[in-house]
């Protein structure tokens, strides 16, 4: 799967869609005081501004968590400048957005949260394995509810999770701390060693995936399985499909290791 160019290059493709919003919002103004001599206040226009960058951001690929940053981005100015809001809380809201989509900069994995029909899907699949001692991990686990609600759903196994986003792991801990077989260590997923566990799941982005290919290959033990939601393995066909049903028209892709290396021309990625 080919990843877009708001994905392989978000800060410049943001910088584009505000630019574009700012000359349509211009010339739809000039338009409409040329015919009417209405002139629209300032907030308004960086709002409507806003919107399109919004908008824009997204035909182009940028990921649900820029949203917020080009709806935001130029009312905020305009809100400073005019003093109608203190400059630190713009800041605070910019750290924020940055701190729990730091992996969306560093490896090209923005923060996604597995939904509850995915997470449905999920349980179904982990009924129809050995419970008892069963060891979980998900690669990415964002703020973590998935894994808690796992963790208390199914007593009996071990369930961990990484997460290097820092706001967003401190927050997945905190979560998962009254869960005694819960366990969320602030480690990149390519540094955990996936031959301990039955079952890998992750829900990341097309860039980490052949990668994940390689290193499934060569460290998960026969009869586990990888999961990835949403996102395929690149020339792999998933040894079952799971439909979600949701909105986004989902699929969960569950592999054994020996498929995950049918790939004839794997190639390994850097993470």
């Amino acid at each position: 799967m080919q990843a877009s160019i708001g994905k392989r290059f978000p800060a410049p493709v943001a910088l584009l869609a505000q630019l574009a919003a700012l000359l349509a919002v211009w010339g739809l103004w000039l338009a409409v005081a040329g015919a009417t001599g209405w002139h629209a206040p300032l907030m308004l226009t960086a709002i409507v501004q806003g919107l399109l960058a919004a908008g824009v951001g997204r035909v182009l690929g940028l990921s649900i968590w820029w949203v917020p940053i080009n709806l935001a981005f130029v009312p905020g100015l305009i809100a400073v400048q005019t003093h109608s809001m203190p400059p630190w809380l713009l800041l605070a809201g910019f750290l924020v957005l940055l701190l729990l989509n730091w992996n969306a900069l560093t490896e090209r994995v923005p923060l996604y949260l597995t939904g509850p029909a995915a997470e449905a899907r999920l349980i179904e699949h982990l009924k129809g394995m050995p419970v008892d001692g069963l060891r979980f991990i998900d690669l990415g686990c964002g703020l973590g509810g998935t894994l808690a609600r796992l963790a208390m759903r199914f007593p009996e196994g071990q369930f961990s999770g990484v997460e290097t986003s820092p706001l967003t792991f401190a927050l997945a801990w905190l979560r998962c701390l009254p869960r005694r077989n819960c366990r969320i260590r602030p480690i990149s997923l390519w540094r955990v060693d996936l031959g301990g566990y039955d079952l890998v799941y992750c829900f990341l982005s097309p860039a980490p995936m052949p990668g994940l290919r390689d290193k499934a290959l060569r460290e998960m033990r026969p009869g586990a399985w990888l999961i990835s939601n949403s996102f395929a393995i690149p020339e792999v066909e998933a040894d079952l499909v799971l439909e979600v049903g949701d909105w986004r028209g989902s699929r969960l892709y569950a592999w054994r290791p020996r498929s995950v290396g049918a790939a004839p021309d794997a190639t390994s990625a850097s993470g």
